[in-house]
C-alpha cells in the first residue's frame, strides 16, 4: 500500500509538472538570486516579465518543465539535461562537444536564450519566453544528474526513501530536498533561500561564493555553463555514487545515511545556482541591455531581420556539429522518446 501511494502521488505531480529540483528547489534558486540581482536588472527583469511582485522570478522557475509537457512544447524536453559519458564512481567527465547532441542541451540553450533575451529584434513575448527558460536551466544545471547520461541521470537506479519505492534522480530532484524543508511550497522555498543567503553572505558558504562565478562571462556563455556543468557532474563520482550504482541495490532505505551524505551538498548546489543566476542577470543587463539602442521587446519582431528559429530553443549557431547521439540518446529512441516519465517509479528526467 506504500508504494502504491508513491505512484499515485508521484503520477499526479507528473500530470502537474512536478520537476527537476521539484517546484521547491527551482524556486529557491529564484529566491536565492534575487537577492542578488541588482536595482536596476531586477526592474528590467520585471518588466520582462510583466511581473513587479517580492516573487519574480520564483513565480516562472518551474515554467519550463510544465510548457515541456505540452504537445507544443515537447520539442524542448532535451534542453533540460546534458548526457555526459561516464562510468561512476571512476570515471566522471563532461565535455561539450561530444556530449551536446544535435538536438540541444542545457548547454546550448543557455547560450541560445541569453542571446534572445537581449535581442532587440525579438517580440516582447520571445524575450519574456527566453528569460523564463534562463532562469530554468541554469537550476537544472547544478543538479548533478542533470549533467549524466548513466541509467539515464538516475532515473534507472531504483531505491527506496523513507520506505517507498522510486529512482536516484527523483529522489535528488523532489524527495530529499522535500524532506529537509519540509514542504514544497513557494513560501518553504523563500524560508530556504533566506537560510542559504545568510550562509553566502556571512556563514559557510562566504568563502566559496566568488569561485562559483569566477571566470563566468557572457561574451563565451558556452565556456561558462560547460564549467558550471563540469563543476556538477564531478559529484556525481564523489557525493551521489561514491559507491557506484551497484551499491544502491544493497543499500536498503536511503534514509537517513544517504540522506544525510547528501542533503549539505544538495544545499550548496542550490545556493550556487541562484548565486550564478543573480549574478547572470545583472550581467546580461550591465553588458548587453544597457549598450543597446532599443529595449527588449521593441524592436521589429520576429520573423523580419532575426526570425525566429523552427525550435526557439534550438540555437543551431551555437550547437556543436552533429554526430552519433551518446547512449542514453539511443536508449530514449529505444524507448520511443518516452524516458523521462513512468507511472510505475515516478521517473523525472526534467
Amino acid at each position: 500500500m506504500v508504494s502504491l501511494t508513491r505512484v499515485a502521488l508521484v503520477a499526479l505531480g507528473a500530470a502537474h509538472g512536478a520537476n527537476a529540483w521539484g517546484e521547491l528547489g527551482h524556486a529557491a534558486v529564484a529566491y536565492v538570486a534575487q537577492k542578488y540581482v541588482t536595482p536596476e536588472a531586477a526592474s528590467w527583469a520585471k518588466e520582462v516579465l510583466g511581473d513587479t511582485s517580492s516573487s519574480y522570478l520564483a513565480n516562472i522557475a518551474s515554467w519550463a518543465d510544465k510548457y515541456r509537457l505540452t504537445d507544443e512544447g515537447s520539442w524542448s524536453a532535451p534542453l533540460h539535461y546534458i548526457d555526459a559519458l561516464d562510468d561512476p564512481p571512476t570515471n566522471c567527465n563532461l565535455d561539450y562537444e561530444r556530449d551536446c547532441t544535435a538536438e540541444g542541451c542545457s548547454i546550448s540553450a543557455i547560450a541560445n536564450y541569453t542571446e534572445r533575451v537581449a535581442d532587440t529584434k525579438l517580440a516582447a513575448a520571445d524575450t519574456t519566453e527566453a528569460l523564463k527558460f534562463l532562469v530554468h536551466f541554469i537550476g537544472d544545471l547544478v543538479q548533478p544528474l542533470h549533467d549524466e547520461s548513466y541509467e539515464l541521470g538516475g532515473n534507472g537506479i531504483n531505491t527506496t526513501f523513507q520506505g517507498y519505492s522510486d529512482n536516484l534522480h527523483s529522489d535528488w530532484d523532489t524527495y530529499i530536498p522535500d524532506e529537509l524543508v519540509g514542504g514544497s511550497s513557494l513560501e518553504d522555498a523563500q524560508g530556504w533561500a533566506d537560510s542559504l543567503a545568510k550562509e553566502i553572505d556571512s556563514g559557510d558558504y562566504k568563502a566559496q561564493a566568488a569561485s562559483w562565478i569566477k571566470g563566468d562571462t557572457v561574451d563565451d556563455v558556452i565556456a561558462t555553463a560547460t564549467r558550471w556543468a563540469v563543476d556538477a557532474n564531478a559529484l556525481v563520482c564523489t557525493v551521489v555514487m561514491p559507491d557506484g550504482p551497484d551499491a544502491f541495490a544493497e543499500m536498503g532505505d536511503l534514509y537517513p545515511e544517504y540522506y544525510d551524505s547528501v542533503i549539505g551538498t544538495i544545499e550548496v548546489q542550490v545556493a550556487k545556482g541562484g548565486y550564478r543566476l543573480g549574478n547572470w542577470i545583472n550581467m546580461i543587463y550591465k553588458e548587453k541591455i544597457t549598450h543597446g539602442e532599443e529595449k527588449p521587446g521593441k524592436g521589429k519582431g520576429p520573423g523580419k531581420e532575426h526570425p525566429k528559429p523552427p525550435h526557439p530553443g534550438h540555437g543551431g549557431d551555437v550547437l556543436p556539429h552533429p554526430r552519433l547521439p551518446p547512449r542514453a540518446n539511443l536508449a530514449r529512441a529505444a524507448m520511443g522518446g518516452s524516458c523521462c516519465s513512468s507511472e510505475r517509479r515516478g521517473e523525472h528526467r526534467h
